[in-house]
């Protein structure tokens, strides 16, 4: 039953008069002895609340972890094999997808070999020749095998590329045997560190030389700009280098990869992506650009 503003509440009531009717007693006794002034009672007893406070409320703050968690569950998802490594290096973030996947590089290592080449010049120390700089532009710009060759032979072939990748902290890659660069195998993680490489300045490569080989990633030919930089916007400072491969140990199934840097809406990001076994170059070029935006969005999504 509602109580009106002033009145006390019947058990209230009840209990004072129990009170009363045990000291009136004692009152009557005690006549001819003066009493103190009674010690007002306490409007609302401790003994007469019967509501205990409610618990403070937590509230679990979101782990920096779920996004990796949803993103994980969404590409498991998608149909073929793959593998992603991307680092946003405005936030700190990274994240990585099916880590064990080795692949032939195709025309990526085309990066490494220039790289290679470079450290081997400040090295000696010296300057890129005329021939260099064109093989060099020519290898990355439109991916011309001939000149990737030739500048294979000028690093000295597969122990040349391992001595450089050991020098970019590299782990997982190894280099093709003989004259077949195209086969070297690699590591979606492993291309990032390539790329960290080419952004550090703690890297081995001097600022000259890492402007150097982002400003030819920078300028791929336009039917070959597909990939990575799918993550972006249009009209974003994307460098990038794309391999593609039918493979005759897989049936002539492609492997098709992807690597490179993304300057987009405040972040950029190190991305690679490697796949293998499409049905077609299409089928490889489409599946690399959808986990490009899924990654990149995710990491943007979690930075703000």
């Amino acid at each position: 039953m509602p109580v009106k503003p002033g009145a006390q509440p019947e058990r209230w009531r009840t209990t004072m008069g129990s009170v009363v009717a045990a000291v009136a007693p004692l009152i009557v006794l005690t006549s001819s002895v003066p009493m103190p002034d009674p010690v007002p009672l306490n409007p609302v007893p401790v003994a007469m609340t019967t509501t205990a406070a409610p618990a403070p409320v937590t509230v679990k703050k979101p782990k920096r972890s779920s996004y990796k968690k949803a993103l994980t569950r969404a590409l498991k998802d998608l149909p073929g094999r793959f593998a992603v490594t991307a680092h946003d290096l405005s936030t700190g973030r990274s994240y990585s997808y099916n880590r064990g996947l080795r692949t032939a590089t195709a025309s990526i290592v085309k990066v490494d070999i220039v790289m290679a080449l470079l450290l081997r010049a400040q090295r000696q120390p010296r300057g890129l020749s005329a021939w260099e700089r064109r093989a060099a532009a020519r290898a990355i710009k439109v991916s011309d095998n001939s000149a990737a060759s030739a500048l294979w032979s000028a690093i000295g072939g597969a122990s040349g590329l391992a001595a450089a990748n050991k020098k970019f902290g590299l782990r997982d890659t190894r280099p093709g045997p003989g004259g077949a660069w195209g086969a070297t195998t690699t590591s979606a993680a492993d291309q990032v560190r390539l790329l960290t490489a080419l952004t550090s300045p703690k890297s081995p490569l001097s600022a000259k030389n890492r402007r150097y080989v982002l400003g030819l990633m920078a300028d791929v030919a336009a039917e070959q700009a597909w990939g990575v930089s799918a993550s972006g916007r249009e009209g974003a400072d994307v460098a990038l280098k794309n391999g593609w491969l039918p493979r005759p140990r897989h049936g002539g199934l492609w492997t098709v990869n992807s690597i490179g840097r993304v300057r987009d809406r405040g972040h950029t990001y190190l991305i690679a992506v490697i796949s293998e076994r499409h049905g077609s170059m299409g089928a490889g070029v489409k599946m690399v650009e959808r986990v490009s935006r899924l990654v990149t969005k995710a990491l943007s999504r979690a930075a703000s």
